[in-house]
């Protein structure tokens, strides 16, 4: 079957969706519509529930377009792990997925926190494991200059052994509780990690018992090869793979194809490319709303945001001319595989500094599935066979009636095909994906015999 995620950003996918007249009138810190979009998702039937997430207020040295019209320069957000704590308490199935970085966090709090949020879901939550693509978050952290991309992804690996490690440190039966005789835990079936690496000392155990998924599902987000690698090693999925088509295949071929030599099948891992959906009941009325969102977009507001995407200031140019080429750089320490390909488009197409921001942001650089009902299926359909993912990461431009006519005109379609489920068979993230169990130091090891127990 398809897997299907969704983003409940309340601004909507498109720059311009938060203008709309559909979209939610006061967007900022608004937990009672977070909840609704999380509703509307399990409604669906959706795998899951993403958000992305960042560590800082960008472009506070624009004032002026920072107030008129830039809620993706992440002004007001809450916290994604309580946020979603707090959905999980009125949904009942769909998976909660928030995020956290292996540069700026520390593997001990990451551990505790999506723990928790794997024990108050019971059993839905999922970290999706960052590096961290803005390089002014490092302001915010006591440090004066962003992580270089090599040491970032280095971190990230160790990162992510030490809170597996921190997941693992109980074995599932190690709290008995039991009144009668007065124990509480048994001490045979805990151990500390005693981890020291180049990044981290930690000690352990976790003070928090094994999660009802063994382990809360890793999501990645990475289309460098670091980040490929570090996928095929560690990741039970993945959130976007490419620009295009057959980028998608490509990426999806690349990282299935790295995961044998880390003794891993390639359907322990999925894929989700992330898509921007425009539909409507007709054609007509996917274009007219994909047209409006678009006049939405001023060009000031277009042109920064490209330069933001090409971390190039393209500001003082004229909007009919060329891109400057010659002078963008080769490599940046954040993001570079949209960079590339906007980069790539415009050369080849010959595009204007107008045209390449008009046909970049309706998605922010990624696929745009746009038509009726029937079409946006058709597409996904021939994705999915294609081999270009397991699924998709749904983006829609305005919110809550984007995700609505989604779950409303586009999800029947598919299951009418028999692609997509019409009832949750499972109760965890990790059986929604079909996800094997998670592994343990304590498998296949009964308390009797258990080492280097904590006494």
């Amino acid at each position: 079957m398809m897997h299907l995620a969704c983003i409940p950003n309340l601004v909507g996918g498109h720059l311009g969706g938060w203008r709309h007249k559909d979209a939610f009138e006061r967007p900022v810190m608004n937990l009672e519509a977070f909840i609704e979009m999380s509703q509307i998702a399990e409604r669906g039937k959706f795998d899951c529930v993403f958000l992305a997430d960042g560590n800082g207020v960008r472009d506070m040295d624009r004032p002026a377009l920072f107030a008129a019209n830039h809620p993706s320069a992440r002004p007001s957000f809450f916290e994604p792990t309580t946020l979603l704590s707090a959905v999980s308490m009125v949904t009942k199935h769909v998976g909660v997925v928030a995020t956290a970085t292996s540069t700026y966090d520390e593997p001990w709090m990451v551990a505790r926190r999506f723990a928790s949020m794997d024990h108050i879901s019971k059993g839905r939550a999922g970290w999706n494991l960052v590096t961290a693509s803005n390089a002014g978050d490092a302001l915010n952290f006591g440090r004066s200059e962003h992580m270089g991309r090599e040491d970032r992804y280095a971190r990230a690996q160790e990162f992510y052994e030490v809170v597996a490690a921190l997941w693992d440190s109980w074995a599932d039966d190690a709290f008995p509780q039991e009144k009668a005789s007065g124990q509480y835990l048994d001490p045979t079936r805990v151990r500390p990690i005693d981890h020291s690496g180049p990044y981290f000392t930690v000690k352990g155990p976790l003070n928090i018992s094994r999660t009802p998924q063994g382990r809360p599902i890793v999501f990645m987000a990475g289309q460098s090869a670091p980040g490929m690698e570090l996928a095929a090693r560690y990741a039970d999925a993945l959130f976007g793979a490419g620009t295009t088509k057959q980028d998608c295949i490509d990426a999806y071929a690349d990282i299935k194809g790295r995961m044998s030599r880390y003794g891993r099948l390639p359907d322990t891992l999925k894929i989700l490319p992330g898509v921007s959906v425009f539909t409507g009941r007709t054609a007509a009325e996917a274009e007219d709303l994909y047209l409006e969102l678009q006049s939405l977009i001023s060009p000031a507001l277009g042109v920064h945001y490209l330069s933001k995407m090409l971390v190039h200031d393209l500001e003082t140019l004229p909007l009919d001319g060329p891109l400057p080429f010659d002078d963008l750089a080769e490599e940046t320490l954040g993001g570079s595989s949209l960079r590339r390909y906007i980069i790539d488009m415009a050369r080849r197409d010959n595009l204007t500094l107008r045209e390449t921001y008009q046909r970049t942001l309706p998605a922010l650089g990624g696929p745009v599935f746009k038509g009726s009902p029937t079409q946006v299926a058709d597409e996904m359909e021939d994705w999915w066979r294609s081999k270009a993912g397991d699924g998709f990461t749904i983006m829609a431009p305005v919110q809550p009636s984007g995700l609505s006519d989604f779950v409303d005109l586009v999800v029947p379609e598919l299951q009418r095909r028999g692609i997509f489920r019409k009832e949750y068979e499972t109760t965890t993230l990790r059986g929604h994906l079909g996800l094997p169990e998670a592994p343990s130091q304590w498998q296949g090891k009964p308390a009797e015999k258990a080492e280097h127990g904590i006494a």
